[in-house]
């Protein structure tokens, strides 16, 4: 029955800079009134909301305040430049650095390859590809480029 995720929802303090900083994510508006837009992920598929409120007060915890897009994992090799580019800082994470990311994510028995950043309001987004799905090996967080070494050097596919 369950497909897929259409919506999320953030909130946002000022809903006309917000709406400037999703769009350098390339995101397109799908629907937008006076204190909401939606911007598309996947059109027809899934979809952001952004709501402008006084909610946006509320302390951030990983459970509120933070979206995850999915990205293909050759781009993850790009991302952080492709950020850069539009003037996104890159967040330190689980005591990784920005320049030590993208980082691997150790949540066995799945890796993926994760970056983070935030928007105007502090809420945290990150862009996640998988590496390995059911991994069974246990392994520390490290970065993608350091994971990529490790797996070059044991001849395993990435």
């Amino acid at each position: 029955m369950i497909k897929g995720l259409y919506e999320a929802h953030l909130p946002v303090s000022n809903l006309k800079r917000s709406v400037e900083f999703y769009l350098k994510l390339d995101l397109e508006i799908a629907y937008q009134s006076e204190k909401v837009v939606f911007f598309w992920i996947d059109k027809g598929k899934s979809w952001l909301g952004l709501w402008e409120t006084e909610k946006v007060r509320t302390p951030y915890h990983p459970s509120l305040r933070h979206v995850a897009f999915r990205i293909d994992r050759p781009n993850m090799n790009d991302i952080k430049n492709w950020l850069e580019e539009r003037g996104i800082a890159i967040k330190s994470a689980f005591g990784f650095s920005d320049e030590e990311q993208p980082l691997v994510l150790n949540n066995n028995p799945q890796a993926h390859a994760a970056i983070y950043f935030e928007d105007p309001d502090g809420n945290s987004l990150e862009c996640i590809s998988p590496l390995r799905l059911n991994f069974k090996e246990a392994f520390e967080k490290m970065s993608l480029k350091t994971w990529e070494q490790i797996k070059v050097k044991e001849k395993i596919d990435l």
